[in-house]
């Protein structure tokens, strides 16, 4: 688990401060937590609460909601087996906290010593005019609970950052870093988060690296036309006519059949027979 920066640590993004808020104080310890999904709030409205304090959720503005659907589809499809990326899932952190993050991902299936869902892994906000005060505390909160990772896509200043618990700040990452993590099949780049072209290559890496069988017939599709043009051009320069039952019986041909009749072609300087 690395993020590949530059030698040179980047300043603090944004820093938590130092007053004894509900944030700072001591959480309960991990045998007194309650499980992750006992609710205080009624589910699929727009209740959350943080530090006993009941807050709605407010539907997003378009700078929002678009950045939020940019993160949602690269978790989607960067997560590895076993893993599940979910979109505003509600999350017990502790006695009198229960609200949801924007993305985040989490091990498939329940956890054996709670009987309940395992608790996410990496999570990702984002923050367009959401007060710096709110997400600080869910930072802690969150981390608290036992989350290992949060990011934070800042909108307006196209920034990625980093919680860093023992520093209470957002640590912001170079734009062409990577975050590597064992929840995802290959490293998701930082760009992908705040360029949707960027984010649609990030993908397509991730599909030719699984194999994806429409992606891989379209790569032999591809090979087999340009071996089908390479023959025609052969014909052409050997002046061997290329009648229509000829180009039906290449249109038939495997890769393999195709590069053995164009072999037999440049030797015998004829129509294979």
């Amino acid at each position: 688990m690395t993020l590949r920066m530059p030698s040179k640590n980047p300043a603090a993004f944004h820093q938590a401060p130092e007053a004894t808020s509900p944030a700072a104080q001591k959480l309960p310890g991990h045998g007194d937590r309650p499980r992750v999904d006992e609710r205080l709030v009624q589910v699929e409205t727009r209740e959350e609460m943080i530090g006993g304090r009941r807050v709605l959720a407010a539907p997003a503005a378009p700078p929002h909601g678009d950045a939020h659907c940019q993160v949602d589809g690269e978790a989607l499809f960067h997560v590895r087996p076993g893993y599940v990326a979910s979109t505003d899932m509600l999350t017990r952190t502790d006695d009198g906290s229960d609200f949801a993050t924007d993305t985040s991902i989490r091990k498939e299936g329940n956890d054996p010593a709670t009987g309940a869902r395992y608790l996410e892994e990496v999570v990702f906000e984002v923050a367009h005019k959401q007060p710096l005060r709110d997400l600080i505390d869910r930072a802690e909160r969150l981390t608290a609970r036992g989350i290992r990772r949060m990011f934070a896509i800042f909108v307006q200043r196209r920034v990625v950052a980093e919680w860093s618990p023992a520093e209470r700040a957002f640590r912001p990452l170079p734009i062409d870093a990577e975050i590597e993590d064992a929840c995802l099949i290959r490293p998701l780049p930082v760009r992908a988060l705040l360029d949707r072209a960027e984010g649609r290559n990030a993908v397509a890496r991730v599909l030719l690296d699984e194999k994806n069988p429409v992606l891989a017939e379209a790569q032999q599709e591809a090979f087999r036309s340009g071996l089908r043009k390479a023959i025609e051009r052969l014909c052409q320069a050997l002046q061997i006519e290329l009648t229509g039952e000829r180009r039906a019986a290449l249109a038939r041909l495997d890769a393999a059949a195709l590069e053995e009749t164009a072999a037999r072609i440049a030797a015998e300087r004829r129509w294979p027979s």
